[in-house]
């Protein structure tokens, strides 16, 4: 079977030549602007928020409020406007004040007086806490009557855990302070918003019982499918009654599947494939008329470790929500965490990276993007059909190119619905391309496939399909996700007691001289050197450089207990980079191979480690030189890596 060639679709990020072309090209149309922040202010942003002068409101993970006037200018004035926040990761605005969710209540602050400071901190409900590093508070945002939403985080203990009451859930506060519960089943809810109908969506990171990154339409009493948020259920204000013991990840199933045997459970409306579209989503933005090029009414969603924004069109089929992503801007200086429209209509956007590592080097920012007017030649979208999928291009395509079956590839693949962190792609196939249908005016392309699968992600790409100037797409791919098909046309339906997700897709690969986990029998009196190495945060190895003897026989430890997933690869010299690259080019097939690419460049490494695991690999090791172990998992070879020396 022809293996679809997903990775032209990947961000490759160059760290030696610190080029970033895909962002170049982007910058053609969306240019990316900095706001220069004072000498002395860490603007961690936390959250964005104009009031009704103009000024920006900045929340920090210092805990501070900076306004800032005419933030558009070169000249921008901050102003301190709050202190002693603990960690408010959103900012909201309404009738004179600001609205903070801090770590354990929702604050209103406000300047009583009209000195430009705020003078009154204000709680206007709280919740409990248990003291854990990762129980994040998120929002407010604004619904239409005035209430707010706010989102909290699991904390993490080796796994995401409620350990507090509502954590992992979404709650709706009243006008009056009063706090009803929404929805649970979230594990990291960092962003949400609504759309044009005024549906509430939240995104979601990869994680344990999360495969891959995705949003979901969020509806009271739905369960988004972490089930610690479940231990809560018994309370006698919950909307669901669903509980823990309830959820298994013993049948195989993935998500979709295990959503037809639990009525609550709610699958995603759009997934985005982690590492090929990003790996930490964020903020969510509705992209207004006539504002940003010919994408209004579609969504915007930030990625912290990417350092990207990406766009998503969707549409109801049969009632429910599904619909494509795609890449849109890359290259900001820092992990985007929030976005906000300004009055000068281009789109603020706040970064930090602190404990959160990004392919955006600095440790915090706030860019503008700004449209110049030229519309770029994409995929504006995707829909489902009963036949297979139609695209709709910004502009007509050529008529030759964009008719060709063989200027298009699909394939769809799905994720595994586990307590494990992250799943590997499964049940992958390639889809036959039987023939292509353009309209008359050569701005949309019916692809007719040989089948179709509802609950499978579909990549899409067209990389031979170009404009009657002979440029060819902006960005080439888009991801579809297909809950239901038009029509109730339901040509083939996978069955989940039959659908190829076995464990094989997700295991161990097979032992080899590269990794081997079992001592030697040879070696009978043991190795001659046992070394540990383990994982600390912000994407490091706690030992810059190992040194042993050349021959000498290694038992080497490697543990994780981080809350990330790491590898751990020793290569040749100078080849960190280059392996590293292959690593990402693996694309859909990255995790099911860990990460290791098939090269003569790695020389050990273990496979992909869970939070809070370990494996040990023994090698001899090779002649004197300078290696280099790295961590391949995307986004992290830049920074995770060490030397081992080896001396004669």
């Amino acid at each position: 079977m022809k293996i679809f060639q997903i990775f032209l679709a990947l961000l490759i990020f160059v760290e030696v030549s610190g080029q970033n072309p895909t962002a170049d090209r982007e910058g053609k149309y969306y240019q990316i602007k900095n706001i220069a922040i004072p000498e002395g202010v860490v603007l961690e942003v936390g959250g964005l928020a104009f009031d009704d002068k103009n000024r920006l409101g900045v929340s920090t993970r210092r805990g501070e409020i900076w306004l800032i006037e005419s933030p558009e200018s070169a000249t921008p004035k901050f102003t301190r406007f709050a202190h002693g926040l603990h960690e408010p990761l959103g900012l909201a605005f309404r009738d004179g004040v600001f609205y903070a969710n801090q770590r354990g209540e929702l604050t209103k602050i406000s300047d009583g007086n009209g000195d430009g400071l705020a003078d009154r901190y204000e709680q206007v409900c709280n919740w409990e806490l248990a003291a854990n590093y990762h129980e994040y508070s998120y929002g407010p945002k604004f619904l239409p009557d005035g209430d707010m939403i706010v989102t909290l985080n699991l904390a993490w203990t080796g796994k995401g855990t409620s350990l507090a009451k509502w954590s992992g859930w979404m709650l709706r506060v009243g006008t009056d302070g009063k706090v009803t519960p929404m929805a649970t089943g979230m594990r990291s809810p960092a962003g949400f918003g609504l759309n044009e109908a005024g549906d509430i969506f939240y995104a979601e990171n990869q994680g344990d019982w999360v495969g891959s990154g995705r949003m979901t339409h969020v509806e009271t009493g739905d369960f988004v499918g972490h089930p610690d948020g479940l231990k809560w259920t018994g309370e006698p204000d919950s909307p669901l009654q669903l509980r823990m013991e309830d959820i298994t990840d013993t049948l195989g199933y993935s998500l979709y599947e295990y959503a037809k045997i639990i009525p609550a459970l709610k699958a995603p409306s759009v997934w985005f494939p982690h590492t090929l579209m990003g790996i930490s989503t964020s903020d969510i933005l509705l992209i207004p008329d006539n504002q940003f090029g010919p994408f209004q009414n579609q969504l915007l969603v930030g990625d912290q470790g990417h350092s990207k924004i990406m766009r998503v069109f969707q549409e109801k089929v049969n009632g429910i929500y599904q619909g494509a992503c795609f890449p849109f801007r890359e290259g900001f200086s820092s992990g985007v965490l929030r976005l906000i429209w300004g009055p000068d209509k281009s789109l603020y956007v706040g970064m930090t990276s602190r404990g959160w590592a990004s392919t955006g080097k600095k440790p915090y920012a706030l860019e503008r993007l700004v449209w110049n007017g030229k519309t770029p030649f994409e995929i504006k979208s995707i829909r489902a059909k009963s036949y297979g999928f139609e695209l709709e291009f910004t502009e007509p395509a050529d008529p030759g190119a964009a008719s060709d079956p063989a200027a298009y590839t699909a394939s769809d693949f799905t994720y595994k619905y586990h307590h494990s962190y992250g799943s590997p792609v499964v049940d992958m196939e390639d889809r036959v391309i039987r023939k292509i249908i353009l309209n008359k005016d050569n701005t949309r392309a019916s692809l007719y496939l040989d089948k179709l699968r509802p609950g499978y992600i579909y990549a899409i790409n067209a990389p031979g399909v170009k404009n009657k100037y002979g440029i060819k797409l902006l960005h080439d791919v888009g991801y579809y996700t297909l809950n239901s098909i038009p029509d109730g046309a339901i040509r083939a339906n996978a069955d989940p007691q039959n659908n190829s997700m076995d464990e094989a897709a997700g295991g161990e690969v097979a032992a080899n001289v590269k990794r081997i986990t079992q001592m030697p029998a040879s070696w009978s009196n043991g190795p001659d050197r046992e070394i540990t190495i383990k994982t600390i945060p912000g994407l490091k190895f706690d030992q810059e450089e190992i040194t042993v003897k050349a021959g000498a026989k290694i038992k080497w430890v490697f543990e994780n207990p981080d809350d990330m997933l790491h590898n751990l690869l020793v290569v040749k010299p100078g080849t960190a980079d280059e392996v590293a690259d292959l690593a990402i080019k693996l694309g859909l097939k990255g995790q099911e191979k860990n990460y290791v690419p098939d090269s003569e460049q790695v020389l050990y490494h273990t496979n992909i480690l869970q939070p809070h695991s370990s494996e040990v690999i023994y090698f001899v090791a090779p002649a004197p030189g300078e290696y280099t172990y790295v961590c391949t998992f995307p986004g992290h070879a830049v920074m995770m890596r060490g030397k081992l020396v080896v001396t004669e």
